[in-house]
C-alpha cells in the first residue's frame, strides 16, 4: 500500500464524492458572513463539516459562530464548543488536540437542549465517534436558547460575529448547518468497507433541511457561498474569489507542504499560508526547510513550485526531493540525502550529492518529474525540461538527475519514501509550491495529470500524476 500520512483520507473512488472544498487563509482575512433573517430552533441543531487543518496550530481558529455567541473552535490543546450568555452556560472542551494538517477530519455539534438528558444537550463527534472525554463540561439548562440561528451575525472561518478579528487557516467541505434536528455523525459518514478504520462521507441530500438550514458545498468558484440546500440561505464571501476554490478534499486528499514538519533543531522561522502552499522564511540567514505531507517509493509523480520572492543572500532558493526521515528530524543528516535544483551557489554538505540546471528567479516556475519506478528525477523550467531532459524515456533516464537512483547510494534502496521538497534562504525568501489541489501561486493555464486531477501550469507529464490518495491508491507503492 502507498504511504498516505494521516489518519483519515479516502484512497479509493467512493459512491459519494466531495469534488471541492474551500481555502480559508487567516493572513488573507477570509471569511464567510450571514445574518439568518428572523431566526430558526433555538433548542435544536446541527452542524457537520469536513476540515483540514492548515497553519498556526498554536491559537485559535473558529470553525463557525451565531451571535453573540455561539462558539465552535479548535484552541491550542482542545476542540471548544460553547454557548455563552453572560458567562458559558454551556460548554465542552476536548481532552484530546485535533493537530493532524495531513489529513481531514469530519466533525459534527449536535446542541439540543430540550433533550431530556443533560449530557445528550451537546455532542461532539469526530471521524463518526462521539467524544466523550472532556477536560471541561458544563451541560446547559433545559431549554436553553443558543445564540446559534438567532437573527445575528455569523460567521464561518472567522469569530467576527462575536466583535474578534481572528480569521482561521483550514480547508472546509460540505459545511450543512440542519435547522431543528439533531442529527448523529452517521448520518452524514460511515466507515469504508473496504478500509473500516477510514470514514467517509454519504450523501446528505435526504436529509431534513428546512428554514436556515444551509449545504455549502463550494462546486461554484464564482460563488462560494453558494447554498445548495434548496433554501437560499446564502452566505456572503469576504475576500473569497474562485482562487480559494480547491479539488483538495475528504474524497481526495492532496498534497500539501507541512508546518508540523518543521523543527526548532536548525532555527526554522518557516510561515505558511494560501492552504498551506505559500512558505515564507522570515529569518536573516539559516536553511530552512519545509516538506510535504505526503510521500511515494514507486509510481511517477509532478510537482511545480514557484519562486515568488528573492530574499537576501547569494542562496535563496532550494527545489528537490527528499528521503522520509527527513521529514521526521531534519537535525539528522546521516540517512537524509537530498537531490536538488539549487538557484545559488552550491552548499557543501556531504549529503547532497548534486546541484544543477539553469539559475532560476523571481517569478519562474519548477517542475520536478519524480520517477520512482525506474528511479529517474528530472526538473524543468518554465516547462522546458533541463539538460534536454525527457520524463517519459523509462529506464533510459533521458536527462535525468546524474546521481538520483545510482547504484552506490544506500539511500535508493527498494522501499524509501521520498517527498518533494522546498527550502528557503536568508530573509524574505518565498517560495509556492502546487501539488495540484490548491495552488499556492496564481495560475494562468490549466492542466491535469491523466486520471483528471491536478491543476497546474504546465503540462504534466505522459504516465506522471498529481500526489493525492486516489494516485496514490492506484500508482503509490
Amino acid at each position: 500500500m502507498p504511504l498516505i500520512v494521516g489518519a483519515q483520507s479516502a484512497v479509493a473512488p467512493l459512491g459519494y464524492s466531495i469534488d471541492n472544498s474551500c481555502m480559508f487563509d487567516k493572513e488573507s482575512d477570509d471569511y464567510l458572513s450571514r445574518t439568518f433573517g428572523s431566526g430558526g430552533d433555538l433548542l435544536k441543531w446541527t452542524y457537520s463539516c469536513w476540515v483540514k487543518r492548515n497553519n498556526t496550530l498554536l491559537s485559535n481558529h473558529q470553525l463557525i459562530g451565531g451571535g453573540y455567541f455561539t462558539d465552535i473552535k479548535f484552541r491550542v490543546n482542545d476542540m471548544h464548543f460553547g454557548e455563552y450568555d453572560g458567562g458559558y452556560v454551556g460548554e465542552i472542551i476536548t481532552d484530546r488536540i485535533f493537530r493532524d494538517t495531513s489529513a481531514w477530519y469530519h466533525f459534527v455539534f449536535v446542541w439540543d437542549s430540550h433533550n431530556a438528558a443533560a449530557g445528550n444537550r451537546m455532542r461532539i463527534y469526530c471521524n463518526g465517534v462521539e467524544e466523550t472525554s472532556f477536560s471541561g463540561d458544563v451541560e446547559p439548562p433545559l431549554d436553553q436558547a443558543s445564540k446559534m440561528n438567532t437573527a445575528a451575525a455569523h460567521t464561518i472561518a472567522s469569530n467576527r460575529n462575536e466583535g474578534g478579528t481572528a480569521d482561521c487557516d483550514v480547508y472546509l467541505a460540505d459545511c450543512i448547518f440542519i435547522d431543528g434536528e439533531a442529527y448523529a455523525a452517521s448520518d452524514f459518514g460511515e466507515f469504508s468497507e473496504d478500509s473500516p478504520s477510514i470514514w467517509v462521507p454519504k450523501d446528505p441530500s435526504d436529509l431534513t433541511m428546512t428554514g436556515t438550514s444551509f449545504w455549502l458545498d463550494f462546486a461554484n468558484s464564482a460563488d462560494l457561498g453558494n447554498d445548495v440546500s434548496g433554501n437560499s440561505n446564502d452566505w456572503t464571501s469576504n475576500n473569497i474569489d474562485a482562487t480559494n476554490q480547491a479539488t483538495d478534499t475528504p474524497t481526495n486528499n492532496f498534497c500539501t507542504m507541512d508546518p508540523v514538519a518543521t523543527t526548532s533543531a536548525i532555527g526554522n522561522t518557516i510561515t505558511f499560508s494560501e492552504g498551506s502552499n505559500l512558505i515564507t522564511n522570515t529569518s536573516s540567514g539559516a536553511w530552512q526547510p519545509a516538506v510535504g505531507t505526503m510521500a511515494a517509493n514507486a509510481g511517477k509523480w509532478y510537482a511545480e513550485f514557484k519562486v515568488t520572492a528573492v530574499g537576501s543572500g547569494t542562496k535563496y532558493a532550494i527545489i528537490d526531493v527528499n528521503q522520509y526521515n527527513e521529514r521526521v528530524n531534519f537535525a539528522d543528516t546521516s540517512r537524509a540525502y537530498s537531490y536538488e535544483y539549487n538557484a545559488g551557489a552550491a552548499v557543501n554538505n556531504s549529503n547532497w550529492t548534486d546541484y544543477w540546471g539553469d539559475t532560476f528567479t523571481t517569478g519562474d516556475i519548477i517542475g520536478i518529474a519524480m520517477d520512482l519506478d525506474n528511479m529517474k528525477l528530472y526538473f524543468s523550467k518554465a516547462g522546458v525540461w533541463q539538460d534536454s531532459g525527457d520524463p517519459t524515456s523509462g529506464a533510459t533516464g533521458t536527462g535525468t538527475h546524474t546521481y538520483f537512483g545510482g547504484a552506490s547510494n544506500s539511500a535508493n534502496a527498494a522501499g524509501v519514501d521520498w517527498y518533494a521538497f522546498a527550502a528557503n534562504f536568508h530573509n524574505n525568501s518565498v517560495t509556492g509550491a502546487n501539488f495540484g489541489g490548491c495552488p499556492g501561486f496564481a495560475i494562468t493555464s490549466g492542466n491535469a495529470d491523466g486520471n483528471g486531477y491536478g491543476n497546474f501550469e504546465y503540462a504534466v507529464p505522459s504516465g506522471y500524476y498529481a500526489m493525492c490518495t486516489k494516485n496514490l491508491g492506484e500508482f503509490g507503492g
